[in-house]
């Protein structure tokens, strides 16, 4: 199933690519992309070509940080509807719960998920892509993008106790801490950013119940336009669980707030199991971790949820008739030649 995405994603993409001497356009064309979407926020494109754009215009650009640029002018409207049920939400945690039960309307591959501990919360953003074709200016736009709506909601003054990628730092960090300052983390297990769940309870200045309430009515009608299946929904928990160490059945059910008999009963009725949606997230999720060379391949286990390496090692063979050294050096001097589209 393609994913598709809201053109309003491409929000200043123009102006970042000229301000770095790109032609923004032959990159838009070379993508596949139609350059008549700029003009209408509300198109659906393809969330793969949005994400061959970005990592082929910061290639060509010769930088790091060019999702982290396009995110720095950014603001809630451009979530469209979304944001409207946001504001008028009570509190900043009901602001980000209504924004993650929606987000499916602005962007069909992504999935936030907020969790909390000791009063500790962890919000998480994981991009559904499958293959080995990067990922990092498109969480690094998405990322600074939750940022800046907090900072929105909380004021400048507002810092988190650490923002966290899977990726590791860049050569040049100016980007980096001239939007999330120094409390920064890399080659972490998630993407997301971490904060103190006091934070959340501020109250939304304006909040209006009554506007809230028929906002929700009409996104809740365009929700169940495009209502998921219990696969859907399952492959997706799976996604943003798995690095997490923490993806059981179980913890799925919880998540969907319903017991583990329900999830293997609709998902019999659909001819999947969930141990086949756990090997397919595996097999995609791989590709991902391993195109980044930094990160020790015992290290890429745990975060598919293998008791050891050698399990891993196994599995990886059996998947793709080769050692995952073997795949990571392949991939590699593919990559010498540039991004391909």
């Amino acid at each position: 199933m393609q994913m598709l995405i809201r053109s309003a994603s491409l929000n200043n993409y123009v102006d970042v690519g000229r301000a770095l001497g790109i032609d923004p356009f032959a990159q838009l064309k070379a993508a596949r992309i139609a350059a008549t979407c700029l003009n209408n926020p509300d198109i659906k494109i393809s969330l793969a070509a949005v994400g061959r754009l970005l990592e082929n215009s910061a290639y060509a650009a010769g930088v790091e940080d060019f999702g982290l640029r396009m995110a720095e002018n950014r603001y809630l409207s451009n979530l469209g509807p979304i944001a409207l049920a946001a504001r008028e939400e009570p509190t900043i945690r009901k602001a980000l719960e209504a924004m993650q039960r929606y987000l499916p309307l602005h962007n069909d591959g992504m999935s936030m998920l907020i969790e909390e501990m000791d009063g500790v919360i962890v919000l998480r953003a994981e991009y559904m892509a499958a293959g080995w074709a990067p990922m990092r200016q498109s969480i690094e736009l998405t990322t600074g993008v939750l940022f800046r709506y907090l900072r929105g909601f909380l004021g400048n003054a507002w810092t988190p106790r650490m923002v966290c990628f899977r990726h590791a730092a860049p050569k040049d960090m100016t980007t980096h801490r001239r939007l999330f300052g120094r409390r920064l983390a890399f080659s972490r297990e998630f993407d997301g950013i971490v904060c103190e769940a006091a934070d959340l309870e501020a109250p939304m200045p304006n909040s209006d119940p009554v506007t809230a309430r028929y906002v929700h009515q009409y996104l809740q009608t365009l929700n169940a336009q495009q209502s998921a299946t219990m696969q859907d929904k399952v492959r997706q928990l799976i996604w943003v669980l798995l690095p997490s160490g923490r993806c059981s059945a179980e913890q799925v059910a919880r998540h969907l707030d319903v017991d583990r008999r329900t999830i293997h009963r609709q998902l019999t009725q659909q001819g999947e199991t969930f141990s086949a949606l756990l090997e397919q997230v595996r097999r995609e999720l791989v590709a991902r971790y391993i195109a980044d060379r930094n990160r020790p391949l015992n290290e890429v286990a745990g975060l598919l949820g293998f008791s050891a390496p050698s399990v891993f090692s196994r599995w990886f063979v059996q998947q793709f008739g080769c050692s995952a050294t073997a795949w990571r050096t392949s991939r590699h001097t593919i990559s010498q030649d540039g991004l391909q589209t």
